[in-house]
């Protein structure tokens, strides 16, 4: 039986393992990939502008940078906020005004386990299972010239297209039998990240601490999914109201625990 690759827990316990890692980004991306480690909860220092962003998983070697994120909730600004994270992992690397070269290559493989919603912007709502965008231009005749190899990657297993390449179809059915079929998951067993990322998440590889901070990341999904109209500080007020602790607030909130603190010591500010 495999635990649900929904939760952030045991997503990044399967694709943190390396032999997962590869396999999924030669699949998805196309390249080899030789990591020198595979980070989560990523961040850069110093940050870049007034957001501290923070990525899922997170690894380079000397030429890429990959990047995947793991999304259980669909909101409205999910294209928009990944696009931010997919860019700062290219501007990072230029820290000086005088260098703007960029070394490395970057792919941002964001997987989005919920339907899509009526995008906003452009009232249309998208079905596909595989998104790509790059940077490259085109000219007049809409040639494009491959100046650019970074790539932003969304895949969403609810949207099932036939016509789908065997290389992303392992992945997403992987993804999509953990949640809807965990018990018998019609999953390519041939493939080998996809095996071994199968016998990672199997339930009974479950430890029990991974099991109580599972629960935790759904409490947080439940949380910001209920309040997504409200910004973060709204939804850490009304919580120091309830009185959670402030080391619950900051996981349900990823807001830091000493701005937490400031909130409560100035609730006043923000009665109407």
């Amino acid at each position: 039986m495999l635990a649900r690759l929904d939760n952030e827990v045991f997503f990044k316990k399967a694709f943190t393992d390396k032999t997962v890692f590869k396999a999924f980004v030669k699949d998805v991306v196309g390249i080899e990939v030789e990591p020198d480690k595979i980070e989560t909860e990523k961040a850069f220092e110093p940050k870049i502008g007034s957001v501290n962003f923070k990525y899922d998983i997170f690894a380079e070697d000397t030429k890429k940078r990959i990047v995947i994120e793991i999304q259980r909730v669909e909101y409205d600004s999910n294209f928009d906020r990944f696009l931010h994270y997919h860019l700062q992992a290219i501007t990072e690397q230029q820290r000086s005004s005088s260098n703007y070269s960029i070394e490395k290559t970057v792919y941002t493989i964001v997987v989005v386990t919920a339907p899509y919603r009526v995008h906003k912007k452009t009232q249309e709502l998208y079905k596909d299972e595989v998104l790509i965008s790059n940077l490259n231009p085109k000219n007049l005749k809409g040639i494009e010239r491959k100046m650019f190899n970074h790539e932003l990657i969304f895949l969403n297993p609810n949207y099932k297209d036939d016509s789908t390449p065997i290389n992303y179809r392992d992945w997403l059915d992987l993804i999509y039998e953990s949640i809807h079929n965990p018990e018998n998951p019609q999953i390519n067993l041939n493939n080998e990240g996809i095996r071994k990322a199968a016998e990672i998440a199997d339930v009974e590889n479950i430890t029990p601490e991974e099991r109580g901070l599972s629960k935790i990341a759904v409490m947080r999904q439940e949380v910001l999914a209920l309040t997504a109209n409200d910004t973060k500080r709204d939804v850490a007020i009304n919580m120091i109201k309830a009185d959670f602790e402030d080391a619950v607030i900051a996981k349900m909130t990823d807001l830091d625990v000493s701005y937490i603190k400031w909130l409560r010591d100035n609730l006043d500010m923000f009665e109407n």
